[in-house]
């Protein structure tokens, strides 16, 4: 059993922590301050312009996007210890194209999709965004009440969506809908390409999220979708966004370690330097036993989330052990990045390090993509019904 990354993925986490700590981590300390100005944790036009040329000559654009349109066709496995350098940055930052959205393209576009949106996205030329959650129906596909109706040719869209990020600047939207409201969640729910400005899609708030992130809330209303943009087959769309879903999940945990080996990184660092009551905080218990549950915690997430990637990669069923690794990752980096700003005390809780905008993006990851309390209850469902 070989617990090492192949050579070039190796090579090629090593590049992409290079591109972090040269081009993302410099940009921190001005973006926290425009944070503090009130103006969110964001890039300024001309540092996205900078960062999209760099990582696009390194050759760190469409890496698990198809060969033939240009990209890399990289597996999980690769993606765990990109994603993993990417999290130790708070700089808002996507390597495009976004890898959830992109694998539900790839697994359910036509020809014609493939040409007018799954290669330009490839290219980094568009911004996506997706569809599901809708008010009132938290985390439960079962209850989505949208519904799209054959007219003619073209398929027209009536609902709400809730909790949708970039929905105001997309290129193109997918979003899930009824079209068969007897079977519903099982071989009812179809996905549809709308693009921004279709009549109909209307954008009603923009929700302001804690750590400077936000979400959006759209209504459909007649919202006319010409017939070729059904993406997949017709009630089929339940299985591609799980596909689509399960890929966010493992990002996030990949995420999580990178977070919470900052945090450790942070507090290993200064606890040696900290003097309190005549003795280093390196030689207190309490900080002794952070730092060591912090690395025992962030190894054993790292190698689930490996084994996860991997199983993936050979075509197994990986559903429980995604539930396993996002729910674990995302509480066990929270924890971490709470206890360094324990142990960095008053400075802790300051605007002036990144870890507050770590805790808050944690915070929310939490809930994202399925909150944990529902990933245990998938797992012992899924336990308890195979010994069934």
């Amino acid at each position: 059993m070989d617990f090492d990354l192949a050579e070039e993925h190796r090579m090629l986490k090593d590049l992409v922590r290079r591109f972090v700590d040269q081009e993302l981590m410099p940009l921190e300390t001005a973006m926290m301050d425009r944070d503090i100005a009130g103006h969110g944790p964001g890039l300024s036009e001309a540092e996205r312009e900078r960062v999209d040329k760099v990582s696009r000559e390194m050759g760190l654009w469409g890496l698990d996007a198809p060969e033939d349109i240009g990209g890399h066709d990289l597996p999980a496995v690769a993606l765990v210890g990109v994603n993993e350098e990417m999290g130790r940055t708070i700089t808002p930052f996507t390597l495009p194209p976004d890898s959830p959205n992109l694998r539900m393209l790839m697994a359910t576009v036509s020809e014609r999709q493939r040409e007018a949106y799954l290669a330009p996205y490839v290219r980094g030329e568009t911004i996506s965004a997706i569809g599901i959650s809708e008010p009132g129906a938290g985390s439960d596909p079962a209850r989505m009440t949208s519904r799209a109706v054959r007219d003619g040719e073209d398929w027209v869209l009536n609902g709400r969506k809730i909790w949708i990020s970039r929905a105001a600047e997309a290129d193109f939207t997918i979003v899930m809908a009824v079209s068969d409201k007897e079977k519903g969640a099982r071989g009812g729910v179809s996905a549809f390409l709308v693009d921004k400005g279709t009549p109909g899609f209307n954008v009603l708030r923009r929700i302001p999220m804690i750590g400077g992130a936000a979400t959006y809330e759209i209504a459909l209303e007649d919202c006319r979708v010409e017939g070729w943009k059904l993406l997949g087959t017709e009630g089929q769309g339940f299985a591609p966004m799980q596909l689509r879903l399960g890929t966010r999940r493992i990002e996030m945990a990949a995420w999580s370690i990178g977070m919470a080996q900052r945090a450790l990184d942070m507090m290993v660092e200064y606890a040696p330097q900290r003097t309190t009551f005549g003795q280093p905080l390196s030689e207190r218990q309490a900080i002794q036993w952070w730092i060591a549950d912090a690395a025992t915690r962030i190894h054993a997430a790292r190698l689930m989330t490996y084994d996860c990637a991997w199983k993936l990669d050979q075509g197994r069923d990986v559903r429980t052990e995604i539930s396993m690794i996002k729910a674990f990752a995302t509480e066990m980096a929270y924890e971490v990045v709470d206890h360094a700003m324990q142990t960095f005390g008053a400075m802790g809780m300051t605007r002036e390090l990144p870890l507050q905008l770590m805790s808050a993006r944690l915070r929310t990851m939490r809930i994202y993509d399925g909150p944990t309390e529902v990933h245990k209850w998938v797992v012992a469902r899924n336990l308890l019904g195979s010994r069934r």
